[in-house]
């Protein structure tokens, strides 16, 4: 009877644990735009932008990624290009007036995702998975940023670093 009692023990606890749904959304900020023309409204990144959105590239290298979203803008489709070629994924576009819908959350639930947008909405969407006012907006000299956000569960943690 012992032996019953701790193989369904060891059952029902192997099931709790491999049944664990985890989500992780991987934020950035576009790279480095150009900045000639300060009546562009959708400009291209520039030279450091470029090597920033390769870099990011390298960064996810070793990352499973399901999927890659962006903004409709060029600095944001650009950064987000060489990540999503890599992983040979499709670009993704979502709209900064409508972050994590239902329908978001349901296409994105169990999977790793990347998120690509701008100084004043990837704080944003970071806080609305988060549920809690945690991140500000990004300074405009900061393309650097990753913010890391996990559900497990129902469950959210998150974990900001800098990637230089």
């Amino acid at each position: 009877m012992k032996k019953l009692i701790l193989i369904f023990t060891f059952l029902f606890i192997s099931s709790v644990c491999y049944s664990q749904e985890v989500t992780t959304y991987y934020f950035i900020r576009h790279a480095e735009k150009l900045r000639l023309d300060k009546t562009d409204k959708n400009p291209k990144l520039n030279y450091e932008g470029v090597k920033r959105a390769d870099a990011w590239k390298e960064v996810f290298s070793n990352v499973t990624i399901d999927a890659v979203y962006s903004t409709d803008y060029n600095r944001t489709k650009l950064t987000a290009k060489p990540t999503a070629d890599s992983k040979n994924l499709p670009l993704l576009l979502y709209h900064p007036n409508d972050m994590y819908s239902e329908s978001f959350q349901h296409e994105t639930k169990g999977r790793s995702i990347l998120v690509v947008g701008h100084s004043n909405t990837i704080n944003v969407f970071a806080n609305k998975v988060l549920g809690i006012e945690k991140y500000n907006q990004i300074s405009d000299d900061n393309n650097s940023n990753l913010y890391i956000v996990t559900v497990i569960n129902e469950k959210v943690s998150s974990t900001l670093l800098k990637i230089n």
